[in-house]
Order: structure tokens, then C-alpha cells, then sequence
């Protein structure tokens, strides 16, 4: 499928957002390492090495502008280190960014162990950096300014001054009647911090898109449906993403719909769930009912995985 027939004229939403979407997030270096076959331990293993922005927040906002949304606004923290470089990606992905340079902490840096298998299964080690430092010092309601939408990383649940940030955040958010989406980010932080601790966090959140796994550990329910249509009790729209196997779609303890995947031939798996969930987005704010834009999520994640690297190609 070619991307005509993934959303639009370029492969995106075209209809007209009716605010800007705000993300708050992680800007991370991903250095990504396709090898094949299983990792030799003790000597070397054959890889293909590139270096590349990532961040799932950075992400995610990268793949919504990619998808038509005009005004995308992204709020993260780097080290001085490589703050200019990433001002720049972003700003060719068509992001304004907003970062905060932390004077101490060197940028994020996620190494992607990628197996050049048929799946394209990744393995992150992650140094999270200046990009969990972000606290409510970094936040002003002024921030909300012409947003319709804000959109909140997991990983700022992963550490105490980040946590402190949302806390303000969603505070903002519902004085001035902001819907908040939120996407659970990783599987791992997530056991460590707790699934009560997590829930207790995303109170009020309107929107909620977990992969197949954060699901599963939010929910200790192994059938995605249960897991989705339970979490739908707890957050009014979740929309549970399943890989190869398309995306659910779940209000008020029912799943509404089971959207299937768009075919594609994978070579890094790095940030699919990052592109469904900013095209998702993006077609949202557009005006799309949540099964419409869960399909438009689909496009975008096939479009991802056969990519290196976890952003969209910039400046188209």
C-alpha cells in the first residue's frame, strides 16, 4: 500500500486541525544498531550503526505534524550538549520546540538493539538524562495558550520531578477544559513504578493509548479485548494498539471496534507506537471519530516500521 492510501494526498490527514496539539515529552539521541540474528556475548556482532533523533515525546509530535496537524508545540528537556541539533530536527519535522536546556544533565541516550529479522524486534537501553528533569519550574498555563489538545509522554511518570510536572499540567489543563491524551511508554518503567501509582497519576486523563503489553500489566487481563474494554472503565476512550494486529478502540467497558493493521514489510520497529499515536492525534483534532483516527494510526505505524529510526522522513 502506497502512502496515498494511508491518509491522504502525502500519506496524511489534510483536513484542518481545529487548535494546536501540544505535547510534553522526552527528546532523546537514539543510537539504532540493526543486527541479525541473536547478540554474540563475549565478541563482536555484525551491525549496521546510525545515530538519530528520538524521544517518544518528540516522536509522537514529529508524526502528528507529519499528519496535518499545523500547529504542533513540543515541551522537553535536553543537555546543552545537543540542544541545537535537536531544535533543528524537530523544526524540519515542521515541530516549534520548546525546549529547556538543563545546565547540568547531558540529552537522553536510548540505544536500539534491532534484530534484522522478519519481526524487526527491538531492545532499548535507555539513559533517560536531562529529559526526566523536566519539573513544574518548565511549566506555565501560558502554555496552553490556542491548544486543543495536550498530549502527555509515560515516561514523565518515571521520575519524581517529571511526575511533579504533570500534576500541574493536568491541573492547567482542566481549568481551561483541555482534553489530555496519555501513552503509557513503556512496559518496563511501568511494572517499576506500579500500576496503582500509574492509574492514580493519570486521573482525568480523556484519552489513554497503552500497546498490547502496558495493557496487559494495567489490567493483568492476557485477552486484549478484556484489557482494553476494562481500562475504558477507568479512562473514557482507550485505544489499545496491537502491532501487526491493528488497534482497539474501547468506551465505558465495551470495545467499539477492532481496526485492523496496514500491511507493511518491517526493518525497525523503533517508535511505530509513537507514529500511530500522532496520527492518531492529528486526525482527532481534525475532526475524525476515534475509529476513523485509530486507522489513520494504523497507516502511520506501517509507514514507521519501515524506517529506520523512530521520526518521519522531515521536511515533506
Amino acid at each position: 500500500m502506497n502512502e496515498t492510501d494511508r491518509g491522504g494526498a502525502a500519506g496524511r490527514d489534510t483536513r484542518v486541525p481545529a487548535g494546536a496539539l501540544l505535547v510534553v515529552g522526552d527528546v532523546v539521541t537514539d543510537v539504532v544498531a540493526r543486527h541479525h540474528g541473536p547478540l554474540a556475548a563475549g565478541t563482536d556482532t555484525a551491525a549496521a550503526i546510525c545515530t538519530v533523533p528520538g524521544g517518544a515525546g518528540a516522536n509522537v509530535a514529529c508524526w502528528a505534524a507529519h499528519w496535518g496537524c499545523a500547529d504542533v508545540r513540543l515541551l522537553g528537556r535536553v543537555g546543552a550538549d545537543a540542544a541545537a541539533w535537536h531544535e533543528r530536527e524537530l523544526a524540519a519535522c515542521g515541530v516549534h520546540p520548546l525546549l529547556v536546556v538543563d545546565p547540568q544533565a547531558p540529552t537522553g541516550t536510548v540505544i536500539c538493539l534491532v534484530d534484522t529479522g522478519a519481526s524487526a524486534e527491538r531492545t532499548f537501553l535507555t539513559d533517560s538524562g536531562a529529559s526526566l528533569r523536566l519539573d513544574p519550574g518548565d511549566w506555565s498555563p501560558a502554555l496552553l495558550d490556542d491548544v486543543a489538545r495536550l498530549h502527555l509522554s509515560g515516561y514523565l511518570f518515571f521520575s519524581e520531578p517529571s511526575r511533579a510536572l504533570v500534576s500541574v499540567a493536568l491541573e492547567s489543563a482542566r481549568a481551561r477544559g483541555v482534553p489530555v491524551s496519555l501513552d503509557p511508554a513503556s512496559a518496563g518503567f511501568l511494572t517499576e513504578l506500579g500500576v496503582d501509582r500509574f492509574l492514580e497519576l493519570a486521573e482525568g486523563v480523556d484519552v489513554l493509548l497503552p500497546s498490547r503489553d502496558e495493557a496487559y500489566l494495567l489490567t493483568g487481563l492476557p485477552d486484549p479485548g478484556d484489557a482494553a474494554a476494562k481500562l475504558s472503565r477507568h479512562v473514557p476512550l482507550v485505544v489499545a494498539k496491537q502491532g501487526s494486529d491493528g488497534a482497539l478502540v474501547a468506551r465505558s467497558g465495551t470495545v467499539r471496534a477492532r481496526v485492523p493493521a496496514v500491511p507493511a514489510t518491517p526493518r525497525d520497529t523503533t517508535g511505530a507506537g509513537d507514529a500511530f499515536t500522532g496520527a492518531f492525534l492529528a486526525a482527532l483534532l481534525a475532526g475524525a471519530e476515534p475509529e476513523e483516527a485509530a486507522a489513520e494510526g494504523c497507516g502511520a505505524g506501517a509507514m514507521a516500521v519501515e524506517r529506520v529510526g523512530g521520526r518521519p522522513p522531515a521536511g515533506t
